[in-house]
């Protein structure tokens, strides 16, 4: 199979800020007094891939609206700041595969996580050069497959493929009618996809399907 285009997913698959997150999380319920345990980064991870909204309905579910609306708005902003401050933690392999998979088509991202949290992460990883464009839930509040969708209208994409972690990346590439590789160094598992256990790996098989006539 030959590709034109790789979307990637971002939590997950480049990189992994759930600690990061944790912290910001564990800021707003203290700041606004609301009881609550303290959040880890496995809770983080636990939601990773759903958008912004629908993580903080479900790690912090039997709270208030009146907290929950606190919640939603002020860890989007808290997360950036957080991430901004202290990162991520970019996977092995990342770098090295998106500077070489750059050099022979266009990358992009696409994302459910809230608005500036992808310029965020480009900003920290230095990244900007490898892609061409992105997307996320926060600045289109439109779902994966629709996001896909935009990205491969907007950029003229006829052969992308979605690189991602979870079950939702694998049902919104099908949805969206585009191929799915699975990496299951993520935070998720998918039974049914063609799978990578590192990036490099990943990175080397894309590279040989870009050069097969």
């Amino acid at each position: 199979m030959k590709y034109d285009s790789i979307i990637f997913d971002l939590d997950g698959t480049l990189w992994d800020s759930c600690p990061s997150c944790a912290i910001g999380w564990n800021n707003v319920l203290q700041r606004n007094n609301i009881n609550f345990r303290n959040i880890t980064a496995d809770d983080v991870r636990s939601v990773a891939g759903k958008p912004h909204d629908d993580c903080i309905r479900t790690i912090f579910e039997g709270l208030d609206d009146k907290s929950i609306e606190i919640l939603i708005e002020q860890t989007s902003q808290e997360d950036n700041l957080l991430i901004k401050s202290f990162g991520g933690t970019i996977y092995e392999g990342v770098e090295t595969g998106l500077k070489e998979l750059s050099a022979h088509c266009p990358l992009y991202i696409v994302s459910n996580c809230q608005d500036g949290y992808i310029e965020t992460f480009l900003n920290f990883s230095g990244f900007h050069n490898f892609f061409k464009d992105y997307e996320s839930w926060g600045r289109s509040r439109k779902s994966k497959c629709e996001n896909l969708k935009l990205i491969s209208s907007r950029n003229h994409l006829l052969g992308p493929v979605y690189i991602g972690d979870t079950m939702g990346d694998f049902t919104s590439a099908k949805a969206a009618a585009l191929p799915f590789i699975h990496v299951s160094y993520g935070f998720g598992s998918v039974p049914d996809a063609e799978t990578f256990d590192s990036f490099s790996a990943l990175s080397r098989t894309l590279l040989k399907r870009l050069h097969t006539p």
